[in-house]
């Protein structure tokens, strides 16, 4: 979904915008504002990938707006000054709609900004908080050797030392990112970059031999 805010001070126009945006399932309305002031909190708040902005505004206009941002999110134009349209595509505007504006052409400047548009992707957490007697303790997954469990407590086990964790090793399996951790026994959780050596019925995790349960055998397939 692309969320998107409209910055126009005429009520029309923004209700235009909000059905035509409603109408379209890629996009998603986070924010109306009737000003500059308003979008700069609306930017601040929250994540913003599309401004629709009309560009004759009272106080700061359009323009004026986009030139003072740092990181501006995609921008479409919409004003009824077909005068401005050079210097808003100067501002590497994805398009300029001129009121009063269809819902097709609309739709092609839409179109346009999802050729262009590329999600940004989280990048994977390398670590985990645990809380430990009262503390929460970050854990950094390549320092994490295996955990055990211990009747309702789980021992995590790093290169640097041992914490004792109130979770269950079923939470944990689903708590810890796959496949970079294995489940090899029904007591025991392991980091899988980390095994130096697989027989038959235990591994091998720093100087710790660990055994394998028959029902997770199929796991070490994924060794590799």
């Amino acid at each position: 979904m692309i969320k998107c805010i409209i910055i126009d001070d005429e009520p029309l126009a923004l209700e235009v915008l909000e059905h035509f945006i409603n109408r379209t399932p890629q996009l998603e309305l986070v924010a109306k504002c009737a000003n500059a002031i308003e979008a700069f909190k609306a930017l601040h708040d929250q994540q913003v990938d599309l401004m629709f902005l009309d560009i004759k505004m009272p106080g700061i206009s359009g323009l004026d707006f986009v030139a003072s941002l740092k990181n501006p999110p995609a921008i479409i134009f919409t004003t009824a000054f077909a005068e401005h349209a050079v210097k808003g595509f100067e501002l590497d505007a994805v398009d300029y709609l001129l009121k009063p504006i269809t819902y097709e052409r609309f739709e092609k400047s839409i179109n346009k900004m999802l050729k262009v548009w590329q999600p940004e992707k989280e990048a994977p957490k390398d670590y985990t908080y645990f809380k430990v007697s009262g503390r929460l303790v970050k854990i950094q997954h390549a320092e994490l050797l295996y955990a055990q469990s211990v009747k309702d407590y789980i021992l995590i086990c790093t290169k640097t030392g041992n914490h004792l964790v109130h979770m269950t090793m079923k939470y944990l399996s689903e708590l810890m990112p796959s496949p970079a951790f294995l489940r090899v026994h029904r007591s025991y959780l392991v980091n899988r970059s980390l095994i130096n050596l697989v027989d038959k019925n235990s591994i091998l995790v720093g100087n710790e031999r660990i055994p394998v349960g028959e029902n997770y055998r199929d796991n070490l397939e994924k060794i590799g």
